[in-house]
């Protein structure tokens, strides 16, 4: 993610002091880099907000899977009393009618716990799903910045080489392609 605190600050300063020397070539490519490090701090930024996004929608998915399981077990609970009162009532026909009378509330309450497990996977299912939407745009913005940085790095080679086109135009570039490509992680 991101790189030793100081890397950008050496960057600038390789910035300000071809913006010293007086040569406009030199000056345009020290504006290039101080832009091209805005662009990537703000994508920077975005990854690191996709991440936050994933990691919340995986711990609700586990949060609501596990609501789930708590109604799936409560569903077994009232099976086994439903089924138990079903034997009853078979064993003791002078009660039977009290006895089915309770089966056929538990079976009742059977059917609406089932009816809420299977909306709470649902919805765990659906934490899943934008969890693998963030971390895409997580993996997305990474290609993203990291192309930013390397034309920064690239941009630093025409100060060093006194203001050779080819670098700088390399380095616009392929800034231009990471721009694109964190453009494209909100695309879909």
């Amino acid at each position: 993610m991101a790189e030793a605190p100081t890397e950008f600050h050496e960057h600038i300063e390789h910035a300000e002091h071809a913006a010293h020397s007086g040569d406009s070539m030199l000056s345009k490519v020290s504006m290039t880099i101080a832009l091209l490090a805005v662009v990537a701090a703000t994508i920077g930024s975005l990854e690191t907000i996709e991440t936050a996004q994933t990691i919340s929608a995986k711990n609700a998915a586990v949060l609501l899977q596990n609501k789930a399981t708590d109604n799936w077990n409560f569903f077994q609970a009232k099976s086994l009393k439903k089924n138990m009162y079903e034997i009853a009532a078979d064993s003791n026909p002078a009660r039977a009618e009290d006895y089915t009378k309770q089966a056929k509330r538990y079976d009742s309450e059977q059917k609406d716990i089932q009816k809420d497990a299977r909306r709470l996977e649902e919805d765990s299912e659906a934490k899943l799903k934008a969890a693998e939407h963030h971390e895409h745009r997580h993996h997305v913005l990474t290609i993203a910045v990291t192309l930013l940085h390397v034309s920064i790095a690239i941009a630093t080679i025409s100060i060093i080489t006194r203001g050779k086109r080819w670098p700088w135009f390399g380095a616009m570039g392929l800034g231009l392609i990471g721009i694109v490509t964190a453009a494209s992680a909100y695309l879909h």
